[in-house]
């Protein structure tokens, strides 16, 4: 047999040196098929024609669906379930104007995430669609006061014209300090739902209600009621000591035209939960 040379030996072991480095570290993660909850892999392939406004406050306060821009009080940015949120205080928020598809929707979803402290000052305003000449908005979404360190109180008010829905005290276990999803649904005719965290909390019918009908809903707010910015958004009344402002993070707030079903739902928290 044929003895082989140092020389030989040591060019190739110099070729398996080198193909070992020119191998690729082998990642798992690279094989594995992408996300897919109820058949999305994304929050923006859910009902996308009927998304008509979209406030991801990632560095800025656009709604980036009409191109509306909001003003900050005091308000500024943290991290976010998804990139950045808005960052509530005391006195502290962000009004818009209200895009006009949102004035003019006949039915609606209205999703968003929140992580704050407890509200011990007062009710706490997530977000108010302003009626201007009311004492309540067209629609907001908010903790009643009455909360305890391990439970909120959610509730939700809807104004069509000379219709009013009053939806809650729904109780919220835990909910301080976290990130929570809170989305709320009317199909246009009589039923409202409202979820936390992708499942259903409450269902209310009001019979009678009908599309709905902003009126006078030019201005919107988010971290606090309609009555408790500097002027007041509403002729109605000014700041009331039984109320406060969101002092923690505000995030991912979406409306549709539609009321998204549950599954919709379900899939869009996930999603948003996972960045996606």
């Amino acid at each position: 047999m044929k003895k082989l040379s140092n020389k030989y030996i040591m060019a190739l072991l110099g070729a398996g040196l080198a193909f070992s480095a020119c191998q690729k570290k082998f990642d798992p993660s690279t094989y594995a098929p992408p996300l897919n909850i109820g058949g999305y892999t994304s929050a923006n392939e859910i009902a996308p024609s009927n998304l008509i406004a979209y406030w991801s406050f990632n560095g800025d306060l656009t709604d980036s669906i009409s191109g509306t821009a909001g003003t900050a009080t005091g308000a500024t940015f943290a991290g976010g379930v998804k990139g950045q949120a808005m960052q509530g205080a005391d006195d502290s928020y962000v009004v818009s104007n209200t895009p006009t598809a949102v004035q003019n929707m006949s039915a609606f979803t209205v999703s968003t995430w929140v992580n704050t402290p407890q509200n011990t000052d007062g009710i706490v305003g997530v977000m108010d669609i302003s009626n201007s000449t009311e004492f309540w908005g067209n629609l907001t979404i908010f903790f009643e006061n009455g909360a305890t360190a391990d439970k909120g109180l959610l509730k939700v008010h809807v104004r069509s014209g000379a219709k009013e829905a009053w939806l809650g005290n729904y109780d919220v276990v835990n909910p301080w300090g976290k990130w929570i999803n809170i989305a709320v649904t009317y199909d246009g005719v009589s039923k409202f739902v409202v979820y936390l965290n992708g499942s259903k909390l409450a269902e209310s019918e009001q019979a009678g209600f009908g599309p709905i009908a902003f009126q006078n809903a030019s201005k919107m707010v988010f971290g606090t009621v309609h009555f408790q910015t500097d002027p007041s958004l509403t002729s109605a009344t000014t700041k009331q000591d039984w109320a406060s402002y969101l002092k923690g993070q505000l995030d991912e707030v979406r409306i549709y035209d539609k009321a998204l079903t549950a599954e919709e739902i379900s899939a869009l928290t996930k999603l948003e939960g996972r960045g996606k």
